[in-house]
């Protein structure tokens, strides 16, 4: 890879994170002394990314704003890294009326018409909309590809089936994203699954089927540009696994008794793996690296800063939206 793509990961692995972690303190902010999952300024459920970052930003390097994504409950690193608007998306997270649904999605249900983006708190939701995109992209006559993004415990639902079939029958540009982080809320890969690797399920729909399994972001890079590349030239869709990390609970809140793993999971954090790695390299310099962070600050806290300002909506206007209006 080219410095500057190796930097450009790099860089969009610091935002993802810098984002979730000040999510995460404005989410527990007003939880205190006693977490109650409805209190605060970000109510409900949060379903944090961090560990995952390299999926992101190495499958999003070689989308334009002009693709689609439809990602899974816990979509804030896929948003980021396709370019949804970070503003608008934490106003969303806030239930504020500048947010990308007004307020009224909240962070599980980010919709974006400018980047195509779109996600859900149902477990395989997103595949058959990314086939429906695809198939309208390819009808179309563009090069345009849709990327559609699950958990590894997702791809035992009928809807990961049924999309894979259905893609590869029509051979639509479509790239399937599966994030194997190990855990389905609590339950292990192992209880729930009867084959180790979801990319060999690819074979029975005559796609090719890839797995990475150090969660390295340059790797993820260079499989999904190939599926990308096979998409946009017309070839069909590719299925990618990535054996990634869930750094933090399932949800916030989670207190993860049922994680053997949890000693180990600090050393296997992408984040300064790869920046050690750039760093050894002569790519980073510590200089560059607190520019780096000192920017995603700025940026996020002003993202934050955006969605305090913000209002409320008004409850009167609860039925508003609900459909489309003229």
């Amino acid at each position: 890879m080219e410095p500057e793509d190796r930097l450009g990961l790099y860089r969009m692995m610091v935002l993802i994170r810098t984002y979730e972690e000040t999510i995460l303190r404005e989410y527990h902010a007003d939880k205190k002394p006693v977490f109650d999952i409805g209190a605060g300024l970000i109510p409900g459920e949060m379903h944090l990314s961090a560990g995952q970052e390299p999926v992101a930003a190495g499958v999003c390097a070689h989308l334009s704003a002009d693709d689609a994504v439809t990602a899974t409950h816990r979509p804030h690193h896929f948003a980021i890294a396709h370019g949804v608007d970070l503003e608008k998306m934490t106003a969303e997270i806030f239930g504020r009326v500048d947010g990308l649904g007004r307020g009224r999605g909240g962070h599980m249900h980010l919709f974006d018409p400018a980047t195509h983006f779109s996600c859900s708190g149902i477990i395989a939701e997103g595949y058959p909309p990314a086939v429906g995109q695809a198939l309208a992209f390819q009808r179309r006559g563009t090069d345009r590809v849709a990327v559609a993004v699950t958990g590894e415990g997702a791809a035992n639902q009928g809807a990961f089936h049924e999309a894979l079939n259905l893609a590869a029958l029509w051979k639509l540009p479509v790239v399937f994203v599966v994030e194997d982080n190990d855990w389905g809320i609590s339950v292990p890969r192992s209880a729930s699954t009867c084959v180790t690797s979801n990319a060999v399920r690819a074979a029975g729909y005559g796609i090719p089927g890839h797995r990475v399994e150090d969660n390295s972001v340059e790797a993820v890079h260079e499989v999904a540009g190939e599926a990308v590349a096979r998409a946009r030239a017309g070839d069909g869709p590719s299925l990618i696994e990535v054996h990634t990390l869930r750094l933090w609970g399932h949800f916030e809140g989670d207190a993860q008794g049922y994680r053997s793993d949890l000693e180990g999971v600090p050393g296997r954090d992408p984040l300064p793996t790869y920046e050690k790695e750039l760093l050894a390299a002569g790519m980073l310099d510590d200089a560059a690296v607190s520019s780096i962070a000192a920017q995603a600050r700025d940026r996020v806290e002003a993202a934050v800063a955006f969605a305090k300002r913000s209002p409320e909506p008004d409850p009167d206007t609860a039925l508003d939206f609900v459909f489309a209006q003229a």
